[in-house]
């Protein structure tokens, strides 16, 4: 079996676009095909995504057919745990290799508009070759939730970007990139406690928390700055953009960013988005829009030999 990717990253976080080769996942909703891909096609995730021929940082792509009839593609991510709701880094990736394929316009002012499961998304290409993601409507659910820790006391906002995230402000480390191990083994605790009590009942979020925000003063020029811990592990090398658009619902809510205003989101290694919201059709949500760049890095055809025990991955 042979599977045909492109990839690319978008400021430093890597995406892996299946373009050929993918699962049959019949023409039902995204949504229905995603759990389609986790119940039945979950080894060919396994084989794209993790090792020895990813990582746990790569974030792949499915191209399918669009849902809706004015949409130019459909999409389904995945990480090295499973299917995700949403992924904006994901998605400027996905913009680009169609871009690269010859599949969407290079020209600026141009729209492209993809089907995801939790939702459509619409592209913009900006003059310098930015692209400009229009987010799911995005809202905080909670605001300083109590997370007791065994050595501190944090305080979390719950919020809804395309993925669940908590968001951490006076977690007291400098988010510095040589110190992202001492920040990943902090977020995890972050998370491991705030779904334990969840499951009790006790959980002050809509849904299980799966990444976790610690932000921090900016270091080069823009608002401020993030480390992401994402679901499987690993850290997000982009200033992650349902973080963003996560963010940007929190400053909105807050009243600490007008609507139409930028905010400059600056990543643990120093990456950039920019983020602006309007407000959404339901109250207290916003749509978001999160812009920032990507670059091909590699064509492939990834092969699953029969003879081989490692085809469908290591885990």
């Amino acid at each position: 079996m042979s599977i045909k990717a492109i990839d690319s990253h978008t400021e430093g976080e890597p995406t892996r676009v299946i373009v050929e080769g993918g699962p049959d996942l019949g023409g039902g909703s995204l949504a229905t095909q995603a759990k389609l891909l986790s119940s039945q096609f979950d080894h060919l995730r396994t084989a794209v995504v993790l090792e020895p021929r990813g990582s746990e940082v790569l974030v792949a792509a499915i191209l399918r057919p669009p849902e809706n009839p004015t949409s130019d593609a459909g999409v389904i991510f995945v990480n090295n745990v499973g299917v995700l709701g949403m992924c904006v880094h994901g998605t400027i990736g996905v913009v680009r290799t169609l871009q690269h394929l010859g599949r969407a316009s290079t020209t600026p002012g141009e729209t492209i508009q993809l089907d995801t499961p939790v939702g459509p998304v619409t592209a913009t290409i900006k003059p310098d070759g930015v692209v400009a993601v229009k987010n799911v409507a995005s809202r905080r659910t909670s605001h300083r939730v109590p997370v007791p820790l065994d050595d501190r006391l944090v305080h979390a906002d719950i919020a809804w970007g395309g993925n669940w995230f908590a968001l951490i402000e006076d977690h007291g480390e400098s988010l510095e990139f040589e110190r992202r191990g001492t920040l990943t083994k902090l977020a995890s605790r972050i998370r491991r406690a705030m779904n334990a009590a969840g499951q009790d009942g006790t959980g002050a979020h809509a849904g299980p928390v799966d990444h976790v925000e610690l932000f921090g003063p900016p270091a080069d020029g823009g608002h401020g700055r993030n480390f992401v811990l994402c679901p499987g592990g690993a850290y997000d090398r982009s200033p992650c953009g349902t973080g963003t658009s996560a963010k940007l619902a929190c400053l909105a809510a807050d009243g600490r960013l007008a609507e139409g205003a930028t905010w400059i989101q600056e990543s643990i290694i120093g990456s950039r988005f920019s983020g602006t919201w309007q407000a959404g059709s339901e109250p207290g949500t916003i749509i978001p829009t999160i812009s920032g760049r990507a670059w091909i890095t590699g064509e492939s055809t990834l092969h699953l030999d029969p003879s081989d025990p490692y085809r469908f991955g290591i885990f």
